[in-house]
């Protein structure tokens, strides 16, 4: 039975990926250079990181460079993988209608189920092969992307995932410095953007889509605890802050900035204030110049990608094409540049990890999306 299951998943995958690309042209198209790039990727990923006997993804193309963990080799990915891949599905089926990836994805992601107290979630690793722990921002990364779909199709068991991962998140709250989440169920040193900043987002889709006032009152204590607690005077965010002694790690990643500044969209849409828009424009000004300036991604694809997720949205507010213009020198840069003969993109420190991958099929699923109604040409600057 489990080779029948994983022929039709791998069947339903290859299926979708060589689909037709639904048409949603407009004068402004640019030859579909992104949509085809986003399908070569797809299969290549496929080809390489999907293995069919076992049914589960590989964490690393080079069976050398995967991962031992406490004493434990880690052949197959991390949810944090699968996190990026369903939403890059989800960014894929915008693009094209009749694709179907989403739901094979997330039967790929109960494979890391687990429902131990106080609330259930996902493990970093597949329940039954290793032992895990539970990340609250990965869990987070579910629910935004279960959300989104919800949204766009409105099926009653994509909000049902949206809440479960707010349940859980909301297990790693408390009053400590003040507020905010933890990064991880089984440590308490640190409260980071990355658990807070998505803890905004999965709040405030929630309250779009189900009007409860709860939902929106918790989404304003993350949102202001983070900006006060890990906001740089730059406009961008730092890492974390430690439960300790209250110390600041700034390092900088694209993502933290992306979630904070996607939540301050949300709050435009949710409450209507002008400030959070405000904002909006002041912190992808920053970014722009920090990020992307150089014409090349400085962190990994999927941290972009996350920020990219924040460019798109705001346009619906702020017609200003500089963004998504500057962020796709550095995409087009990647694509030149660090792609290998096997349709692969070459991550931080030389890796071909699935988290990589993922983070570029988003982005070039989400660059097909905006190609076919946007000017994307160089003139366009």
């Amino acid at each position: 039975m489990k080779i029948i299951r994983n022929s039709i998943f791998l069947v339903l995958l290859i299926t979708a990926f060589s689909s037709h690309i639904s048409a949603q042209k407009s004068v402004k198209t640019n030859d579909d250079f992104y949509k085809k790039e986003m399908q070569s990727h797809l299969a290549a990923i496929q080809n390489n990181y999907y293995d069919k006997a076992s049914g589960y993804y590989f964490v690393e193309l080079d069976r050398a460079k995967r991962e031992t963990k406490n004493g434990y080799y880690r052949e197959y990915t991390y949810l944090w993988s699968l996190c990026a891949m369903y939403q890059a599905t989800n960014e894929i089926e915008k693009v094209d209608k009749k694709a179907k990836l989403m739901e094979p994805m997330l039967q790929n992601i109960n494979y890391y189920y687990d429902a131990a107290p106080p609330k259930p979630g996902y493990s970093d690793y597949i329940t039954k092969l290793k032992p895990g722990e539970r990340y609250f921002d990965d869990n987070q990364w579910i629910g935004i992307t279960a959300l989104d779909a919800y949204a766009r199709k409105k099926k009653k068991s994509d909000l049902k995932v949206g809440k479960a991962m707010y349940d859980f998140m909301m297990t790693g709250y408390d009053k400590v410095l003040g507020g905010g989440l933890y990064w991880v169920e089984t440590s308490k040193s640190s409260k980071n953007t990355c658990s807070n900043g998505p803890g905004v987002l999965v709040a405030l889709q929630l309250y779009q889509a189900t009007k409860e006032k709860s939902y929106l009152d918790t989404a304003l204590m993350l949102f202001n605890w983070t900006k006060e607690k890990l906001q740089a005077p730059s406009g961008l965010y730092y890492d974390n802050i430690k439960t300790k002694d209250g110390s600041v790690d700034k390092n900088t990643l694209s993502y933290n900035t992306g979630t904070m500044l996607q939540s301050c969209v949300y709050l435009y849409e949710c409450t209507g204030d002008k400030k959070y828009l405000s904002d909006a424009k002041a912190i992808a000004d920053s970014s722009l110049t920090f990020f992307y300036g150089r014409d090349k991604f400085r962190d990994g694809y999927w941290f972009n990608a996350v920020l990219l997720r924040a460019y798109q949205h705001l346009l619906k507010y702020n017609k200003d094409m500089k963004y998504i213009m500057g962020f796709k020198k550095c995409l087009d840069n990647a694509i030149t540049n660090e792609k290998n003969e096997q349709g692969l993109f070459k991550g931080r420190n030389g890796l071909y990890n699935l988290v990589e991958q993922g983070g570029m099929l988003e982005m070039l699923a989400r660059f097909a999306w905006l190609e076919s109604h946007y000017d994307l040409s160089e003139t366009n600057k």
